[in-house]
């Protein structure tokens, strides 16, 4: 009885269910008081972000490279994983500094820099190998860097007409690539076919849906059902506490530790986020409230895998690449929130970035070839911005 006892309470602190009478109550752990952080710390701390990325970018505009790689390299055939890598990270970079670069002349010039690789390089962005689709990234992150390219001049019309041109181009790649089943996946190892026949990833499928709803908010054009198999990839892959399959595979073992509210926890963000965008009235704000709760109070079992060399080979599998992913995602949901709901979780976020930020002004979680610190750069200050953007 009382190792059926603590197997009991150690399953209720893992999933964050407690068993009452043989009845399911559901909870979730709650965070401690909010810290006191002052906007003038946080907007310090993204200018030193902001200075790194305009030390580490490019000749030709862009950030990142296949150098620095390590023994153990995740699969990323050439040269189209790294160009597809490259597009996907100087998106994030462009897009980080147009929200909260500044408008100092060297910012200004960078932007230009990066702006003009992605003009050039987005349309020819293609699928790397039968195996592997990391262009849906470089997709999904170049369409919302074309949204904030697309309001940085408003002024300059042939310009927003070129972003737009390019825009639906993306829309178009991103609907030769999706899996036959809805949504989108990086890796089809098992059929190559043309159109994908499976992969589908839960946090890729709400990545490429959250970029979508902004591509339409600019007057693209994205057909209504790409968005309803969309959201129904998704759903397919939640469970009844929001927490989501890592994949449309891992449907059929619900139960695995990837699947769990820990295992989850860089997942649910995103997904929640692209329903709630997506007109899913589901996605209330108790439950982007409870997803913020988990990713503070249980920050550990994210922050565990942070800069480990291999994928999912932490805790709960979980792979360190989602460290930054889950946290700007957290910081969309926060915006989602009405504004007397914000300052509490902002003031949390805020804390646990700035107190990882690296001596050099980066952010880094997992050892990407020569990406990393920059897209780990970049998601920190894009989050960081919302902490203080609408903190008042």
């Amino acid at each position: 009885m009382k190792k059926f006892i603590i197997r009991r309470c150690l399953t209720a602190a893992i999933t964050g269910i407690v068993l009452i009478g043989g009845c399911v109550a559901k909870t979730h752990p709650r965070p401690g008081p909010a810290p006191t952080i002052k906007p003038e710390k946080i907007e310090k701390s993204i200018d030193r972000g902001v200075a790194f990325l305009l030390a580490r970018q490019n000749a030709n505009g862009s950030w990142g490279s296949p150098r620095n790689t390590k023994g153990s390299n995740i699969y990323a055939p050439v040269p189209g994983a790294h160009h597809a890598f490259r597009v996907a990270v100087t998106s994030l970079c462009v897009s980080a500094l147009i929200e909260a670069g500044g408008r100092e002349p060297a910012v200004i010039k960078s932007i230009e820099r990066g702006e003009e690789y992605l003009a050039e390089n987005l349309p020819r962005v293609k699928r790397n190998s039968p195996r592997a689709l990391y262009n849906n990234w470089a997709h999904a992150y170049g369409l919302s860097a074309l949204v904030d390219m697309y309001h940085r001049l408003p002024d300059n019309k042939p310009r927003r007409e070129q972003i737009l041109k390019i825009a639906s181009g993306q829309i178009d790649l991103l609907t030769r690539f999706e899996s036959l089943g809805g949504g989108w996946g990086y890796y089809e190892f098992d059929y190559h076919t043309q159109k994908p026949f499976a992969g589908t990833t839960s946090f890729t499928t709400a990545t490429v849906l959250v970029a979508l709803q902004e591509a339409r908010e600019i007057g693209v054009d994205v057909p209504q059902a790409l968005i309803e198999r969309s959201k129904s990839a998704i759903i397919l892959q939640q469970n009844p506490n929001f927490t989501y399959t890592y994949s449309r595979s891992w449907t059929k073992r619900r139960a695995g530790i990837i699947n769990l509210p820990a295992g989850s926890l860089g997942r649910s963000q995103a997904c929640n986020l692209a329903l709630r965008v997506s007109g899913d009235e589901r996605i209330t704000d108790e439950v982007l409230l409870t997803w913020l709760d988990w990713i503070t109070a249980r920050n550990g079992w994210l922050s565990r895998a942070r800069k480990f060399p291999r994928p999912h080979e932490s805790w709960f599998a979980v792979a360190g690449y989602f460290y930054y992913y889950g946290h700007f995602y957290a910081a969309e949901c926060i915006e989602q929130l009405p504004l007397d709901r914000r300052a509490f979780h902002q003031a949390h976020l805020a804390k646990i970035l700035m107190d990882l930020q690296e001596p050099d002004g980066s952010w880094w979680d997992f050892p990407l070839y020569d990406y990393h610190q920059q897209y780990g750069t970049a998601l920190a200050i894009m989050s960081l911005h919302r902490c203080v953007r609408n903190a008042e």
